[in-house]
């Protein structure tokens, strides 16, 4: 993989820790980022803003999540254009376009209330890469869509190396997706200990306290995303907030290539 494709593999999402590049993650939850709910087994909405060749490819994900025990996710019509791909409260929008040569094929975001609930989510794929010949494939095209609508339910990647042998989960890093395009048993059993609890309300359809998506569809300039607060060792991944008002925040992790 080229230096500048291996950039583009930089996904943004909100976390509440880093997790060591090249280790594998015993617990991969975002800091315990959920959404709130008052019941399990919950049903997530997927806004569809996609072109005819990503529809089959979100339901795939869609499928796969849905094999979890405390989750269902559903296809619902988009609420968004796929430029600017706007989030809408209580759901995730997920989107694509040609979002020009940004350094990343796919991201995911997610805003916060409350420190740990999550109101509503994002999820952009990078049609300027997926056009290519490296990319145009459905192993690729599977492997980052599930990736990045599991980092919107509140997971974080297994593992940030890509050169050791896969996991057998789409929240693995690799050269080679053609093993890591659907969630492992791990992936299941985190969800299940991240929703084990219930709380006395629900942001699943409520309405969110901003809409506004600072950076996201660009991803261009760090500034755009706040202020770096932590980066792991040797550079390899960055986390960054911004404060978007009335008690919420962004905060955005950044993989670069190395």
């Amino acid at each position: 993989m080229s230096r500048s494709v291996r950039r583009s593999l930089c996904l943004l999402a909100v976390i509440a820790a880093l997790v060591a590049p090249g280790t594998v993650a015993a617990n991969h939850s975002w800091g315990g980022y959920h959404w709130a709910r008052q019941a399990n087994p919950f049903t997530l909405k997927l806004g569809e803003n996609l072109g005819s060749v990503w529809d089959p490819i979100l339901g795939t994900t869609s499928s796969d999540w849905s094999r979890s025990t405390v989750l269902d996710t559903t296809i619902v019509a988009g609420g968004a254009k796929p430029r600017n791909c706007r989030p809408t409260s209580g759901r995730v929008e997920v989107c694509n376009a040609a979002y020009g040569s940004t350094g990343w094929l796919g991201v995911a975001q997610i805003w916060i209330t409350g420190g740990t609930h999550i109101t509503q989510g994002t999820v952009k794929v990078n049609d300027t890469y997926f056009a290519t010949s490296t990319y145009n494939t459905t192993a690729w095209r599977n492997l980052v869509m599930c990736q990045e609508v599991g980092h919107t339910l509140g997971l974080d990647h297994q593992d940030e190396n890509f050169n050791n042998a896969n996991l057998g989960t789409c929240m693995d890093y690799t050269n080679d997706p053609s093993t890591n395009q659907h969630p492992n048993q791990h992936d299941y059993d985190e969800l299940q200990t991240i929703y084990a609890h219930l709380d006395s309300t629900t942001t699943i359809g409520q309405a969110a306290l901003s809409t506004a998506a600072p950076g996201a569809a660009s991803g261009a300039a760090s500034g755009a995303w706040g202020r770096q607060v932590a980066t792991s060792h040797g550079g390899a991944a960055s986390t960054f907030v911004r404060e978007t008002g009335r008690g919420q925040s962004v905060v955005t992790f950044v993989v670069w290539a190395r």
